[in-house]
């Protein structure tokens, strides 16, 4: 999947304008307000009005949200109602959804339960499992391992990682926490104030990184920890 063009605007000033290419798995990496989040909002067709997009897209799939896409949000109880039961959280037949929840590794007596009875990590599966229901081309992560411990967060990402591999599906994870990135995904691109400042195979750029925001991400990201494998 290539995105040959995203561009959004507002009032004439160039937000974002960036292009991409999502091969298997892709961390698109910046500090908070440098355009990742509008990115993501752009693909899942969530910008306000006010904002304008042009996007070009060179797929075998469409970018639909909900059928051939799907997201994880970083807060799990933004998509779940705390007064249902889990288990009528979701729009597939039961069977499917006790299958769905034996893949994410969940035990199906928690589909009766409400979501405040679950822990953090618990909850966060419960997403990706609903995510998992049309299953998508492409699953869009905003940071969904920012609330967790870092057991359960590594737990999460290797889930993922299995997960694409067993549904077929590419992933887009939305991210300032290089570590987590280079955990998940196989590349990077690096974004500053609306541009691709570098990019590239996750572990090329970790070794071996030009720009001087992408180096200054890694030393903040990666102090007093050996990563260059």
């Amino acid at each position: 999947m290539k995105i040959s063009k995203l561009c959004i605007t507002h009032k004439e000033k160039t937000l974002v304008d960036i292009n991409f290419e999502i091969v298997s798995s892709l961390a698109l990496v910046g500090e908070s307000g440098s355009g990742k989040s509008l990115t993501l909002k752009a693909l899942l067709g969530m910008l306000p009005s006010s904002m304008k997009l042009k996007l070009e897209i060179e797929s075998n799939f469409g970018l639909k949200a909900g059928k051939s896409v799907s997201f994880v949000p970083q807060n799990p109880f933004t998509a779940l109602s705390p007064l249902t039961k889990i288990g009528k959280q979701f729009f597939t037949t039961h069977g499917s959804v006790k299958e769905l929840f034996k893949k994410v590794g969940l035990e199906i007596e928690l589909l009766d339960r409400f979501a405040p009875e679950l822990s953090g990590g618990q909850l966060q599966r419960v997403i990706i499992a609903m995510a998992l229901e049309s299953k998508p081309k492409l699953l869009l992560l905003d940071e969904p391992t920012t609330a967790l411990d870092s057991n359960s967060r590594i737990l999460i990402l290797d889930l993922l990682k299995n997960l694409s591999h067993a549904f077929d599906f590419k992933i887009l994870f939305v991210t300032h926490d290089m570590i987590s990135a280079s955990h998940l995904c196989e590349y990077i691109c690096v974004i500053k104030e609306g541009r691709i400042v570098e990019n590239g195979k996750m572990q090329n750029v970790l070794q071996n990184p030009h720009a001087d925001y992408t180096k200054k991400l890694i030393e903040a990201n990666f102090a007093n920890r050996e990563f260059r494998k």
